[in-house]
Order: structure tokens, then sequence, then C-alpha cells
């Protein structure tokens, strides 16, 4: 009877906490949580409070690094990497789950937990190497977006890097009205990017056979398709994101018991699910529409450079294909240009507990992005080379947070599965053998 009276007690109690002196639309969507927790909202009506975070994650899984290894992946080897880019983002949505669930279980980000429980000189060496990862992404993010607006108004890329920046701002001002906005213009953007490639693929009338050999029946072919197979795995698998993810779901809805976090959690699986889903088909569609358009043709090399990706499509296929990819492409730079500012602050306040205007550090990273557009080097190989950079720093994100995610002192009903944790180990360990594989193809090629 006591049991009863206290799952009694608990039904009746308030799920969400943080309502009140929420902002109006930020209450909106918390009430609206709150009776889906209870049971008042069913079917599609209950997940829509809970959707967006997996939506921000997401645009990193689609940034312009994906669009660089995808392109030279599939010109290159046609159809053979689909099967990379399929494992890659069924390893994001493992991570990604995780990382949600740490922010909803504790309260606290990834970051922030490794500050609590690991020794200082760990913390400081986490922290150095996570703002080295997110060095590399602000400049593929960036320079992915100036070459947008180069490619699509035909703006010179110094003055469409400047034009990236007001951009960025401009996006991440949307915080001040609260996280709603803000997911739905991020979400606005996926779309977009979402309908370019649709549209491509069905123009570029791909080999389905081979599209399914390729997605289904792994292969690899020498040390120059691994090294695209590891940029299109860091290009998936963001080592930021993983800390941003918790950060997203840390305060947004915050459960008011165990079963509250517990209910919280499922509805965010189907978050992670979809907004996963859409970036992987989307990522698949690029590498799928590179290799019926170009591979198919015998230009293996065109899609090393996105200025040429963007010529060709206008060249084979019409129809204005080049003018939608290079649409796409800003879309991708504008908004995770944008998502990778936001890591960047989880980042340093995280493990440093140190904190600088999110405008400031805009203005920052945008230097050495701003310094590589100068010097005229080549963008499309800049991009391709920070993804196989961002995969090396995929290990010191995922091995923390396997550790804490399986605790369950500190997880409480949310600890990883004993199947969970298997298939975490077996990510990080498949990325870890990878990479090392690459330094020693790198420097031993003839070993």
């Amino acid at each position: 009877m006591a049991v009863e009276a206290i799952k009694a007690a608990v039904a009746g109690a308030p799920m969400v906490v943080g309502v009140e002196g929420a902002l109006p639309g930020e209450a909106r969507v918390l009430k609206a949580a709150e009776r889906s927790l209870n049971g008042q909202r069913r079917g599609i009506l209950a997940v829509l409070p809970f959707l967006g975070p997996a939506f921000i994650a997401a645009v990193a899984y689609i940034d312009p690094g994906n669009f660089a290894t995808n392109m030279a992946g599939g010109s290159k080897y046609g159809y053979m990497l689909l099967w990379v880019v399929l494992a890659a983002n069924l390893m994001a949505m493992l991570v990604q789950t995780m990382s949600a669930k740490l922010g909803i279980a504790t309260g606290r980000n990834l970051p922030e937990v490794c500050r609590d429980r690991f020794p200082r000189p760990v913390v400081i060496f986490l922290w150095l190497q996570a703002e080295l990862i997110a060095m590399a992404t602000d400049l593929a993010e960036f320079v992915g977006a100036a070459l947008g607006l180069n490619l699509v108004f035909g703006i010179p890329l110094f003055i469409a890097g400047l034009l990236t920046g007001v951009l960025a701002f401009g996006i991440l001002g949307l915080q001040a009205w609260g996280f709603r906005r803000l997911e739905a213009t991020i979400s606005a953007l996926v779309g977009v990017i979402v309908i370019a490639f649709g549209l491509q693929v069905l123009r570029g009338e791909p080999n389905w056979g081979s599209v399914a050999t390729g997605t289904f029946i792994p292969h690899l072919d020498g040390s120059a398709s691994i090294l695209l197979a590891v940029g299109i795995l860091g290009a998936t698998v963001m080592p930021h994101v993983i800390y941003l993810h918790s950060a997203l779901t840390q305060k947004r809805i915050v459960g008011a018991n165990p079963e509250a976090k517990r209910k919280i959690f499922h509805f965010e699986m189907v978050d992670v699910i979809i907004a996963m889903g859409i970036a992987g088909l989307v990522n698949l569609a690029m590498l799928t529409m590179a290799a019926s358009v170009f591979h198919s043709r015998g230009l293996l090399e065109i899609g090393g450079n996105l200025q040429q990706v963007f010529g060709g499509l206008e060249q084979y296929l019409g129809a204005h294909t080049g003018l939608i990819f290079g649409i796409a492409l800003l879309a991708s730079g504008v908004s995770s240009s944008s998502v990778g500012t936001m890591a960047g602050q989880v980042v340093m306040q995280g493990f440093i507990h140190r904190q600088i205007p999110i405008f400031l550090r805009r203005a920052i990273t945008m230097v050495p992005a701003m310094v590589l557009i100068g010097s005229n080097f080549d963008p499309s190989r800049a991009l391709v080379l920070s993804q196989v950079f961002l995969s090396f720093g995929i290990p010191f994100a995922m091995i923390p947070l396997v550790m804490f995610t399986r605790n369950k002192g500190l997880m409480g009903n949310l600890a990883n599965s004993r199947l969970t944790n298997w298939a975490a180990y077996g990510v990080a360990t498949m990325i870890i053998g990878l990479n090392v594989y690459l330094l020693f193809q790198t420097f031993f090629p003839s070993a």
C-alpha cells in the first residue's frame, strides 16, 4: 500500500520544473510537456514539445564538411562508401542519444561532469583538445558558408566570409527570445538542405541496385579510400556536438523526479531518431548524387572541389541544379556555424568554468577562417582535411560519455543497459582503430 501511495503522489505531482519565470514561448512548451508526461497529450502531439535539441545537433551532421567528404567520396569511388555513411549515422544516433540522456539524468552537460569527476590536469587536457576541435569545426563551417555565398551570389570569398559572420550573429541573437525560435530557425534551414538534395538525387537518376550494394556491403579500396572513410566518419560523428547535445537537454525540460526524467528521455529518443534519420538520408543523398553525376561520367576528382561540383551540376543536370546546391551549402554553413559557436561556449564553460560573450567568441573564431580565405588556400581541400582532423577528437568525447552514462550512481534509472555499453565500446574501438591505421598509412605508406 505504501508503494501505491507513493506512485499516486508522484502521478499527481508536477512532472516538469521551471515553468514559472520562463519566457512566454518557453512556458507554453513546458506546459505542453507537462501534459505529455501526465498522459493528457498522446500520439504525435505528445512528442512535439520535446522535438528540437536533436535537430540543432543534427545540423553538425550535414555541415559543409559533409558536403566536401561526401562529394569527394562519391565522385572518386562511386557508391562504394555509402556503407560508411550509413554506419556513421547509426553511430551518431547512439552517441547523441547517450549525450542527451546525460543532460536529462544529471542536469549537467558532458564537460561539466568531466570537470566534476576527473583530475584537474585531465580536465585541462580535455578542454585544450576540445578547443582545437572547435577551431577545426568553425573553420569548416565558416569557409563552407562563405563558399555558398560566393557560388550563389558571386560575392568575393573574403566579403562572403564577413557576411557569414553577420548571418551567424543574427541566428545566435534568436536565443534572446528563448530556445524555441532558435530551434525553429535551425530546423527550417535543415529543411532547405533536405529539399535541395532530394531534388538533386531524383534528377541524377542513380543506379539503385548499386546504391543498395554500396549501402549494405562494406568495401574499401586502398589507403586513399580509408582517408575518405575517416573523413566521412569525422564529418558525421562530430565531437563538439557530443558536448553540445547534453547541454541542450540539461535545462530545456527538467524532470521533477526520476520517473519524469525517464519519460522525457523516451521522448528525446524519438527526437534523435527523427533528426538523425533525416541527417543520414541527406548524407546518403549527397554521396549518391556525386556517384551518379560525376563518377558515372569518369570525373573521379571533381567532387574534391565544391566550385567544380557547382559548375558540373549546372552542366550535366541543368535546371539550376548547381544553384540549388549552392543554396543548400549556404544554409548548411550558416546554421552549423551558429551551432559550432554554441558548442564552443559549452566547452569553455563546462571544462574550466569560464565564459566569454558568445558574440565575442564568434568574432574570435572568424579570424582563422578569414586568414585561410585571404591566403587563397583551396577551401574545398581545407574542408576535407578539417574533417579528418575532427575524427581524432571523437574518442576524447566518446570515452568519458560512455564512462558516465554507464554509471548507475550518476545516471539512476537512465544508466546504460549492457547492450548499449557494448555497442558504445564497439563504436569507440572502431573509430580509434581507423585513426591509428590512417596515421600508420600516412607516415609509413610503403610498409
